[in-house]
């Protein structure tokens, strides 16, 4: 698989996508920008919204993709949500949302057609929202 980081973001963030659906979700938005603000996933599962950050590499892995969302990151996600749910496409969401932070771990192996998925929901807990 080609591994430069555009490439192999886009195919995790796909192969994220398929996986959610698969569980169930539907996918809201997929690299939503509000500004400077980013959120890879935004899907609806019953009355939550999950905002996903997925984390994709090519095997070897130094670390474990999901070790790369620390306390900065975790903060520019928190701020994204809030930009989002005060965003037009707010109106079309329920009322009465629970929201949680999923990340998503997502590593290629060879040429990419074999890849192992690892997601943890509800991943951490913003200190304030």
């Amino acid at each position: 698989m080609k591994s430069d980081r555009p490439t192999v973001g886009r195919r995790g963030e796909e192969e994220a996508s398929r996986y959610l659906s698969r569980l169930g979700h539907r996918i809201l938005q997929r690299n939503w920008r509000g500004g400077h603000l980013e959120l890879d996933i935004v899907s609806l599962y019953g009355n939550e919204l999950h905002i996903v950050e997925v984390k994709s590499r090519v095997a070897p892995v130094m670390a474990e993709p999901q070790r790369n969302v620390g306390r900065e990151k975790q903060r520019r996600l928190v701020a994204a949500a809030q930009a989002f749910l005060h965003s037009d496409e707010r109106k079309n969401l329920p009322a009465d949302l629970e929201i949680f932070f999923d990340v998503m771990a997502v590593v290629f192996y060879g040429t990419g057609a074999e890849f192992d998925i690892e997601y943890y929901p509800k991943a951490f807990i913003p200190l304030y929202v």
